[in-house]
């Protein structure tokens, strides 16, 4: 989608078909059936920051802006970077929730990041909090009669 066309010429994701981009970064992407879902880890390029997360795309993108990769993934490059360093993109999904790299991506946009913010411990709390809270307003049991009637 930064790129500044997406084509599926097969028709994987709908009708065939192209699209216009964002244009924001120097790169076209051709859907292709070739699926990637994997866990992955590396390092992003700018800050040394490690990462870690899932890929998770159908099909190729290739340009210029590749040649300016955003990640390294084992011995690989991912992602591009525009010209001018401002729009950077990737294929791995789940980046911003590693504080390390959070952290340092805010601080090149010349941001504070909350430094106390540990995300994998916000998320099981909250999620503590909603359970519990269902818990109280919700008669589970019930739901789960009606659920298994059906």
């Amino acid at each position: 989608m930064l790129g500044r066309r997406i084509a599926d010429p097969e028709g994987i994701e709908g009708a065939p078909g192209e699209a216009a981009g964002l244009g924001l970064l120097d790169v076209e992407t051709v859907l292709t059936h070739e699926k990637r879902l994997v866990a992955t880890a590396g390092a992003d390029l700018a800050t040394g920051s490690a990462i870690s997360g899932y890929e998770m795309h159908v099909g190729r993108t290739s340009g210029a802006a590749t040649a300016r990769p955003m990640l390294r993934l084992g011995a690989r490059p991912d992602g591009a970077c525009s010209a001018d360093g401002r729009v950077t993109g990737c294929y791995v999904h789940g980046l911003f929730a590693s504080d390390a790299f959070r952290r340092a991506f805010i601080a090149t946009l010349g941001g504070a990041a909350d430094a106390a913010l540990d995300y994998e411990q916000r998320i099981e709390t909250t999620l503590d909090a909603l359970a519990s809270h269902l818990e109280t307003h919700l008669d589970v049991d019930g739901l789960l009669a009606i659920a298994h009637a059906r």
